[in-house]
């Protein structure tokens, strides 16, 4: 015979709640403190062997435990703090257990029922350790963490068995009329599909309810397309991140609009003179000249220009993303095979899949001088210190040390080089846009599609084509006029008459 099932309230003890108020009533102890939501908690302090003091109580909820189908003594959260409502549950799953003896219902069948009624807080913490065991990215995996949080909250969905498409749908409608645009609806749509194939797939739910939700066309609502910069604009910005960190301490100053009738007895008032590319080239001049006696800041300001542009170049010749850039260490660089490469590691890789980076000669060579300065710089460093002189760079050295604030040093430098942000068509500049204009010359430079494909590491070619070309980089105009010519010469003309009007022989088959 099957003992019977049993509802308790588990005990616990703990430490005594920082600032908690404690009294004696009947001769007990009691500490009273109040939780960071405003709630009021009281339990019995004890004494313990170690002579410290700990607070003994007992869970708010009922818990449950009972012999499941297979056999197995399990204790299972009632989610209920009355007594009766919890009695209800265990009654609901001994009833289960006996139908799995039975054969009537599977084990995964009363999973599913077990999991429907649990919050949902606990699913969504249960998926976060599934993704960290996959491996997944973290800054990805906060985001679709968050997303599924502010869903949650949006829908009121509390409980598992609470998920249905309707309130999803009409959040993303809300949303997309205050303005959200079609990528980022479909990226809580993407989070919300592959919460609900792993409650599937882990016999939380039956099937994913959000399977089914309308995906929106990106390409007729998108609020952030990228352009491709030209040769020049890229040899401008170039230059400008090369001498703008010195060129800013060279920046001249001119009186404000107020001080410009007036004697110039004072500088408070004054102002800088904006960076442009004319005046660049006098303001790092008048900076190495008002730094000849600070060689140390000279060359700490010389040195990052050229690792700045370094960076820039690196992203526009081989189409690394900034993450990706920044994971790059030493050792993971192959600069003196007869093709020179940079290994990128799965777990840096967006599609997690790891490549080798081809480096072009012009390339490899700039980054052999920058690395060979640093590893220069190391070693007057430990010749200093009196340290052991290091014969190369630690491998773990990471290649560039890529500023936070990288984004809005590039604005800057686009501001200061004169190239627009936003064009007239409303496409945007920014780092990312330098892996855009690596493969829209991919593309104008006659590459096949296929390897630009490979280059870009895509794993479609409609990507490469659609998002990653700008068409108006492209010499649509010289291929529509490598055309053949549809104006014939008189000698073609006189052919092509006498051939229509040549009578036409007709074949008499017997």
């Amino acid at each position: 015979m099957q003992p019977m099932g049993m509802i308790f309230r588990k005990r616990y003890t703990m430490p005594v709640p920082a600032g908690a108020e404690i009294t004696e009533q009947g001769g007990v102890r009691i500490a009273r403190w109040q939780l960071r939501n405003g709630q009021r908690r009281s339990g019995e302090v004890v004494d313990c062997q170690d002579g410290k003091l700990r607070v003994r109580g007992q869970s708010r909820q009922f818990l449950a435990r009972y012999r499941d189908g297979n056999g197995e003594i399990v204790e299972v959260a009632t989610g209920c703090k009355d007594e009766i409502a919890a009695r209800t549950v265990l009654t609901k799953l001994e009833r289960n257990a006996e139908l799995v003896r039975a054969g009537v219902l599977t084990t995964a069948e009363t999973d599913i029922a077990d999991h429907a009624t649990s919050p949902l807080s606990k699913h969504v913490a249960a998926y976060e350790r599934h993704l960290r065991a996959k491996g997944s990215d973290p800054r990805r995996m906060g985001m679709v963490l968050r997303r599924l949080e502010r869903l949650a909250r949006a829908c009121r969905f509390t409980r598992l068995q609470q998920l249905s498409p309707g309130p999803v749908e009409r959040w993303i409608v809300a949303q997309a009329d205050a303005g959200m645009g079609a990528a980022t609806r479909n990226g809580y749509r993407e989070s919300l599909i592959g919460f609900g194939n792993w409650c599937r797939r882990t016999h939380r739910l039956t099937r994913n309810p959000f399977a089914d939700l309308p995906r929106a066309d990106q390409n007729a609502d998108r609020r952030h397309q990228r352009r491709a910069l030209t040769v020049a604009e890229l040899l401008r910005l170039l230059k400008v991140a090369r001498l703008r960190p010195l060129a800013e301490y060279g920046r001249g100053i001119t009186p404000t609009d107020a001080d410009a009738d007036r004697a110039p007895r004072s500088r408070a008032t004054w102002k800088r003179v904006p960076l442009t590319v004319e005046n660049l080239d006098a303001a790092a001049e008048r900076a190495r000249e008002a730094l000849k006696n600070n060689p140390g800041l000279l060359a700490r300001l010389e040195r990052t220009g050229r690792e700045r542009a370094l960076i820039y170049k690196t992203l526009f010749l081989t189409g690394l993303r900034k993450g990706e850039l920044a994971s790059l260490a030493v050792g993971q660089l192959e600069l003196h095979s007869h093709v020179a490469f940079a290994v990128l590691n799965p777990s840096d890789e967006k599609n997690r899949r790891g490549s080798d980076i081809p480096l072009r000669a012009d390339l490899v060579a700039e980054l052999r001088a920058w690395l060979t300065e640093r590893l220069e710089m190391l070693q007057d460093e430990a010749s200093t210190k009196r340290k052991p002189i290091p014969a190369r760079l630690p491998l773990s050295t990471p290649l560039f040390r890529i500023p936070s604030g990288l984004t809005r040093i590039f604005d800057r430098d686009l501001a200061t080089a004169g190239i627009p942000k936003r064009d007239e068509r409303n496409r945007v500049v920014d780092i990312h846009a330098l892996r855009v204009t690596f493969g829209t010359h991919l593309c104008a430079a006659g590459i096949p599609l296929r390897t630009a494909q490979a280059a870009m590491r895509h794993s479609k070619p409609e990507l490469t084509a659609n998002i990653y070309t700008d068409p108006k980089l492209l010499d649509v105009a010289g291929a529509i006029a490598a055309l053949p010519p549809l104006t014939p010469s008189e000698t073609s003309l006189s052919a092509i008459t006498v051939a229509h009007d040549a009578p036409q022989r007709r074949r008499v088959t017997s």
